[in-house]
């Protein structure tokens, strides 16, 4: 007897077993063959970043904006790789997209910034968002006097009903005050350049892959704490940069991606779990260029990798990894244009930020949807 048995996100399956496996949330059925569909639901996004559903079931997302014309080189230190940078006051954005798929602006006039040109003209502006509660935070990524910004630091915001922001944590002055052990001198990025941000127990916490390390900020006294330096084991010691990027908290510990050394090398990236005392270790590894993790309702691992079999950042070379208990890998997706963030949402489907890098107006959101099926015996029903 074969029997083969097809469900979708959110309905709900009378058959033992299947109850629970197919609830709403869950991305996918305990099997192993998962199907998915991808669509893209928006458009016209100026290099989105990190992205988020409010307590609305909206979606939230980060833009790093159009970049800028204004340089500092010569009022302050430049990052020697990347800079001299160019940047504005005024060009980045936050946006929130509707169930019907419509963007309205939530916090407007953030700072941008573009590398120069050896460095691909990227550009970078908010890097994430976050929710406490029903208050929005964002860190911004392209701002300091290092990045064309001058007057306006690095720093985690809090976003304000009448879509102005107000600063809540300098980053800029936590890293220059407070300098990590091993610093990269050929890639040193004076104001930081943080990547990804999520909560717990109320406070927020950042990754920073130039400098290598991860940091928590109070949002009741705009404090910043080093959770832990990744450049004592990684830097220095003999050790090789990783460069931690995004990060999530999962059954009682966060995990984060990393990216690789330059030039790039395939399947050098890992994700690392970290313990709340700064304690971590290897948890996945084999893979290249992580720029979003996220974990689904049945304790499996999503890995988002943004440059898949090229040299370097290549449109239409990134994919979703999946990987269960036992270790097992599926690609969920590929052909994704140089994704930088993904996120669940509360209907089960995994949203990415698609052309986060790349021209402004270029950037997109893809969804993508589950399907399982179920095979035994010898008969099939649909």
């Amino acid at each position: 007897m074969k029997r083969k048995i097809t469900c979708t996100i959110g309905a709900i399956l009378l058959i033992g077993v299947f109850l629970n496996s197919c609830k709403k949330g869950t991305p996918a059925c305990s099997d192993e063959l998962t199907l998915t569909t991808s669509k893209v639901i928006y458009v016209g996004l100026n290099d989105p970043r990190g992205l988020k559903f409010g307590p609305d079931n909206n979606l939230y997302v980060a833009e790093g904006g159009v970049g800028g014309t204004h340089s500092s080189d010569g009022q302050c230190a430049q990052v020697p790789a990347a800079g001299p940078y160019k940047g504005s006051d005024t060009g980045s954005r936050i946006s929130k997209i509707d169930l019907q798929g419509v963007r309205t602006t939530v916090a407007d006039h953030l700072p941008s910034s573009m590398t120069g040109p050896a460095a691909g003209n990227s550009i970078s502006g908010i890097a994430d968002v976050q929710f406490i509660e029903n208050r929005l935070y964002a860190v911004i990524t392209g701002a300091g006097c290092s990045h064309g910004v001058p007057d306006i630091p690095n720093q985690v915001i809090k976003v304000n009903a009448d879509k102005t922001w107000t600063k809540l944590a300098n980053i800029s002055e936590f890293l220059m005050n407070n300098p990590v052990v091993h610093p990269d001198p050929d890639d040193f990025e004076p104001d930081g350049t943080p990547y990804s941000m999520t909560s717990l127990r109320g406070d927020l916490y950042i990754t920073q892959p130039n400098q290598q390390e991860i940091d928590r900020v109070s949002p009741s006294t705009g404090q910043i704490h080093r959770v832990v330096d990744i450049s004592i084991l990684h830097s220095g010691l003999g050790g090789k940069w990783i460069g931690p990027t995004s990060m999530v908290y999962h059954d009682g510990s966060f995990y984060f991606g990393t990216l690789t050394p330059f030039p790039l090398v395939q399947g050098a990236a890992k994700v690392y779990k970290l313990s709340l005392d700064g304690t971590y270790s290897v948890y996945a590894s084999g893979f290249t260029m992580i720029t979003g993790i996220a974990f689904d309702n049945l304790n499996r691992l999503y890995v988002l990798e943004n440059t898949v079999g090229a040299p370097g950042p290549t449109p239409g070379s990134g994919d979703v990894i999946r990987i269960d208990a036992s270790g097992k890998r599926q690609v969920i997706t590929s052909g994704l244009h140089l994704p930088t963030a993904m996120t669940f949402g509360p209907d089960g489907k995994l949203y990415i930020s698609d052309w986060g890098i790349g021209p402004p107006g270029l950037g997109q959101i893809v969804q993508i949807s589950f399907k399982c099926e179920v095979v035994t015996g010898d008969t099939q029903t649909n």
